[in-house]
Formats: C-alpha cells, sequence, structure tokens
C-alpha cells in the first residue's frame, strides 16, 4: 500500500527539491494542491490529516499553524524549519539564511534585516551577550540617488579569562548580505531569480553562529575575548565592517586579530587562508598545519576577492580570510543548499576554531604586516570607501556609473569564452592617481584568462577621473569593481 506524503510549502525552494526526490520512487503517492488551493487552510488541514508523511517547508509560524490543524495520531511529521527544534545546540544556518522568502538578503532589504534576526537569535540561545541592541546595531548610507540605505551589523561578545588579556580582542566576522534579487526576461516572460547565496555567505554565517557556541561552551580555555561579528551591507563597499571600526565600536586599538569567513561552504576547489603575507598570522596556519587537523588550507599571496577585512587592513588589524575560494555557482540562482559540501565544513570548523583559539592564547598580539609586498603601487592608497569625498566619473561618485557609461559600453565578450559557455563576475582593483587617472589595474578574483584580460583591457583605458580627496587633499584611492560577462540564454 503506498504512503501518501504532503509537501506543506512546495512552491519553495526546500520543498520543490523534496517533491523531485520523492516523485522519483514507487510506493509513495504525493499530495498536491493547486495553486489556488495551497493557501487554503481548509484544503492543507485535509491534506495534512489524509497524509501519512507531512513535510513542513514552511517559515516558523506557518510550520506552527500546519501543526495545529493536524487532528490525528498517525501523520508522521518532518519538519524543516526551526519551529519545531529537537536539538537546541545544533546550528541549521542554511534553512534559515539561504531561504526563498529571504530573497537573497540583498543589503538594507527585509531578508537581510531577518538573517540578522536570526544570528541574534542564536546568540541568545547559547547564551552568547550582546554588544549590539535589539534587531541589531542600525546605520544608514547615503546613495547617490538621496536615498538611504539601511542595514544593521550584530556583535556577539564571548568574554576571555585572563585577568590583563582578557581586554583585548580577537574578532572573527561573516558578512550578512549577499546580492538579492534580479528580474529578466525569459521567452518574452519577466521572472525573478532569487540569487540565495547559500555559500555565499550564509555558509560563513552559518560557520560564525556555531563557532561561538563552540567559543562559548570552552571559553574558561580563551585568554582574549572574542567577538562574533555579522556585518550588514558589505556588498555596498564593506560599510558594515566600516560602521563598525569606526563608529560603534569605542576600543578598536585593543583588536589584536581578525578572523574573517566569507564562502567556506564548496569543498571541489579546496581550502585557503589568505593573510596578506602576515607573517605572524601565518605562522599559526604552518603551526597547526603541523600538527594533527583534520584539513590544511593552502596560504595564498594572492587575495581571493574583497572582502570585510579590507576595513581592519585601514586599521592595521592584522587579519586573516578562510575561504574555499571561487565556484562556478557564485552570483547565481544555483548558489542553494544542493551545493554544499557539509562534511568539508565540519573539517573547516574544527581547523578555524583550533585557529581562533591559537590567536586568542598568543603571549603576545600579532603584529600588522610583518612582511609587506615590496614596491606595492597599493601602499599608501586610501580605499574608495574612507575618501571624504570619493572620486567622480562623469559628474557621479557611484560606481555603476563608471560600469554603465564606459565599462559595459565598450566591454567585448571574448570568442573563445563564447565557443567554451564560459560566464561570471571579474573583479578588478586599481588606483585613480592624484591626476584622475586610472592605474595599476589588477584582476583581485579571476574567472578566465579570457574575461580576465577583457576586463582590465577595457578599464585600464578608462578617461580621466575627478580624484577623491581626504582631509581636504587629493588623494590616490584604491577602488574594486565587478565586471560581469553574463551569456544571454538563449529562446526556444
Amino acid at each position: 500500500m503506498a504512503k501518501k506524503v504532503f509537501i506543506d510549502g512546495k512552491a519553495g525552494t526546500t520543498g520543490l527539491r523534496i517533491y523531485e526526490r520523492l516523485e522519483q520512487f514507487e510506493g509513495i503517492e504525493l499530495i498536491s494542491l493547486s495553486d489556488e488551493k495551497r493557501k487554503d487552510r481548509e484544503c492543507r488541514k485535509e491534506a495534512l490529516n489524509s497524509a501519512d508523511i507531512a513535510f513542513l517547508c514552511l517559515p516558523d509560524d506557518a510550520a506552527r499553524e500546519s501543526v495545529s490543524l493536524i487532528e490525528n495520531d498517525n501523520t508522521v511529521v518532518i519538519d524543516t524549519s526551526t519551529a519545531h527544534r529537537t536539538l537546541d545546540d545544533w546550528a541549521y544556518g542554511f534553512p534559515e539564511l539561504s531561504a526563498a522568502h529571504l530573497e537573497g538578503r540583498k543589503a538594507g532589504s527585509e531578508g537581510e534585516k531577518e538573517a540578522a534576526q536570526y544570528v541574534e537569535q542564536m546568540f541568545k540561545e547559547y547564551g552568547i551577550d550582546l554588544l549590539t541592541p535589539s534587531g541589531g546595531d542600525i546605520f544608514g548610507i547615503r546613495k547617490e540617488t538621496g536615498d538611504t540605505l539601511t542595514s544593521r551589523n550584530v556583535i556577539g561578545f564571548v568574554e576571555g579569562y585572563d585577568k590583563e588579556l582578557r581586554n583585548d580582542y580577537i574578532v572573527v566576522a561573516a558578512r550578512l548580505d549577499n546580492i538579492g534579487t534580479m528580474t529578466m526576461t525569459v521567452d518574452g516572460k519577466p521572472v525573478e531569480r532569487v540569487f540565495y547565496g547559500a555559500n555565499g555567505n550564509a555558509s560563513g554565517l552559518a560557520m560564525l553562529v556555531e563557532l561561538a557556541r563552540m567559543v562559548k561552551t570552552n571559553s574558561i580555555m580563551f585568554r582574549r575575548s572574542v567577538l562574533f561579528a555579522a556585518f550588514g551591507s558589505s556588498n555596498e563597499t564593506f560599510a558594515g565592517a566600516w560602521y563598525f571600526l569606526n563608529r560603534s565600536f569605542p576600543e578598536t586599538a585593543k583588536i589584536d586579530a581578525m578572523v574573517n569567513l566569507d564562502c567556506l561552504g564548496t569543498g571541489y576547489n579546496g581550502f585557503y587562508a589568505y593573510s596578506g603575507s602576515n607573517m605572524d598570522m601565518n605562522a599559526i596556519v604552518n603551526t597547526l598545519a603541523g600538527e594533527l587537523q583534520p584539513i590544511r588550507p593552502e596560504l595564498t599571496s594572492n587575495e581571493i576577492y574583497p572582502s570585510d577585512h579590507r576595513a581592519f587592513y585601514a586599521k592595521e588589524i592584522p587579519s586573516i580570510v578562510f575561504t574555499t575560494g571561487r565556484y562556478p555557482e557564485h552570483n547565481t540562482d544555483r548558489d542553494t543548499q544542493s551545493i554544499i559540501d557539509y562534511e568539508m565544513m565540519e573539517r573547516e570548523l574544527e581547523y578555524i576554531y583550533n585557529y581562533v583559539f591559537a590567536l586568542a592564547n598568543l603571549n603576545v598580539a600579532p603584529a600588522f604586516r610583518s612582511v609587506k609586498a615590496q614596491g606595492s603601487a597599493y601602499d599608501g592608497a586610501v580605499p574608495y570607501y574612507q575618501c571624504d569625498q570619493r572620486p567622480v566619473f562623469l559628474n557621479s561618485a557611484d560606481p555603476a556609473q563608471f560600469l554603465d557609461k564606459w565599462v559595459y559600453q565598450y566591454l567585448k565578450y571574448p570568442e573563445a569564452a563564447l565557443r567554451e559557455g564560459i560566464q561570471g563576475q571579474v573583479m578588478v582593483q586599481f588606483i585613480i592617481d592624484k591626476d584622475g587617472k586610472v592605474t595599476d589595474v589588477r584582476v583581485a578574483k579571476s574567472v578566465s584568462e579570457e574575461l580576465d584580460a577583457e576586463a582590465v583591457k577595457v578599464i585600464s583605458a578608462s578617461p580621466k577621473w575627478k580624484p577623491g580627496r581626504k582631509n581636504g587633499e587629493k588623494v590616490r584611492t584604491s577602488i574594486t569593481l565587478p565586471v560581469e560577462f553574463k551569456l544571454e540564454k538563449k529562446r526556444k
């Protein structure tokens, strides 16, 4: 006799994937409701009570309502939400942070706000003190349109045991936001794409929450205090990290080091650590690698991509980024839970915990950039977001103007990349000199040799900008921009 299965919330990503799996098996009768009936309370009630197994793929409140509708003792409920969690110390992370209803957690959106609330809730459940008010530390970003984007940071705190070193801090951070949604035309009809950001950066956030729990549990072993920061508006020039360091946290000078968690959910490209060639931070990587560890990161001298550590560099705070690097689903609607390598993440988690433990228990704090790249053109350049007056291109300080009016006007898709179906986002870093000339163009995040070269060529040919200023003086300004190469979907 076939088992009857009802998926409440089948229209969502999780529900659809469960449905697709189950419909392949014989002996299972899937109960389906039409679009008109799936939101009807009585129709759902009938389906729930007629099912042998009910999957709840819903937000917490809706999941609780569904359970209340079941009037028999026979229906087995499998809940994918957090509403009926059975293990209090299990950090789910991904169902909450990459859910469709968050709509890609765009900076300033309700989705980003809900992600912040989730992190805050988990910190509270784990007994972690909060340095930010309920709902997060809210800040605003003035956009070129005159509108204000409202974002927020969530900061947790675990105090160290050492009477002297407990007043020094290690910051462990991950970005809250992703790129949100986009409407595209397919077969003449508008289709909304959600950039779920499971790996970018629900993976880093989930690991942040779990690390906080682990450190809290073992706090009697940590000499320094540890701050756990979920930074909002990272995709808006790392604004959350900048706000924390320059406006919110009064003891910046007491931060000994920063550990950044960004895109840690895929394992097919390896596991990397980037510290800007900092001798002391690298020494810990090498020491741990020589011990029995579940995984060893590869130290890289090339920055994987810009992230929140940039703001800490600007304050001369030693920083390290842990990442699994580039992946094909980055900034696409395919960045879902299906690409996450959970076993890889467990090994990474153990390693990073040991790294944070080693940092927190150093006798002497790490020094900033003990080893510098010789003759770097970027030495002394002011990051774009730190200028009092930002560089201007064609009467606008919004970098989107430069992309729209110059880069995408002259960008040509390389034939070799077209033939091979290569697409993606090249991150390009460059200097706007004191005279407004664009110099020292380089790739900060590569896609392919052909796409990289085209992006660098077009930006290198840029007309002069109006240079940035700081403290009333013209300055050399560093800026990093995404150059997107996207293949058009062929219509049927």
